[in-house]
């Protein structure tokens, strides 16, 4: 469930980056142009989430519906990816990130699947901050290629034999969803993970988020009251405990 504490920041936020193309249109540019922006945007954000500690970082790249957009946008998006990759890899890496690409790698060329590969086995030793990378991603396929794994290796299909098939089961659930762009969807994105995640809307385009705006979306969480089922009181119950058992009093009894 939720990494975080609280009052404290979130754990794991995922964003759908959206809306590089129409900043590209309001500027006369190709939408090509816009993606190249909003790799650099991405490439600042993992720098806030680093400063800000952040732990876990998942960002929709690429989803299983964009197929549908031009030819021309698709095959020059995924070569921005291997550039992109192949320039900031030692960077990544350098700054203790650990890579993940998730979703379905059979749609992509060869090529791009060797990248991807060569950058989670570069990164594999990293603990600072793990950056989720969703490609060829969708939560209907998720739920769907989980379910399928489980029936084919004859195991029951249960809410936790799911949960530990699904393809970030090696992370905690977002706490903080974010989607720039100011549409007020989450578009088959993370639709199991995302049960109990605040969600976050902003106008800004992809391009134009940046500290300022991450700022923003972590004190809507902060102002948030995650209950999890739980009633008010109880909340601030537990809330009473945590504090409590941080003081240095109860520090030295444990000590004792």
């Amino acid at each position: 469930m939720s990494t975080s504490t609280p009052g404290s920041l979130p754990g794991h936020i995922a964003i759908v980056m959206d809306g590089n193309g129409r900043w590209a249109k309001k500027r006369f540019l190709p939408r090509l142009a816009g993606h190249k922006r909003g790799v650099s945007t991405l490439k600042r954000l993992i720098q806030t989430c680093l400063d800000r500690q952040i732990g876990v970082l998942s960002v929709f790249a690429f989803s299983s519906e964009n197929w549908s957009r031009p030819e021309q946008e698709v095959s020059g998006i995924f070569d921005l990816l291997v550039l992109s990759l192949q320039g900031e890899l030692p960077d990544l890496i350098a700054n203790g990130i650990r890579l993940h690409f998730v979703g379905d790698r059979r749609g992509l060329s060869e090529t791009v699947q060797s990248v991807l590969a060569d950058a989670e086995c570069g990164s594999a030793g990293n603990t600072r901050m793990i950056l989720n990378v969703c490609l060829n991603y969708g939560g209907r396929w998720d739920i769907a290629q989980a379910a399928e794994g489980l029936a084919q290796r004859g195991e029951a299909i249960t809410e936790a034999a799911l949960d530990k098939a699904l393809a970030l089961a090696h992370v905690p659930d977002p706490d903080l969803l974010i989607r720039t762009g100011g549409e007020l969807r989450v578009s088959n994105f993370l639709l199991w993970q995302m049960a109990y995640s605040e969600l976050y809307f902003t106008d800004a385009l992809w391009p134009e988020f940046d500290e300022a705006e991450l700022d923003k979306a972590l004190a809507f969480f902060a102002g948030r009251e995650r209950r999890f089922g739980k009633t008010p009181e109880q909340v601030a119950g537990s809330a009473a405990a945590h504090v409590s058992a941080s003081t240095p009093a109860a520090s030295a009894r444990k000590a004792a």
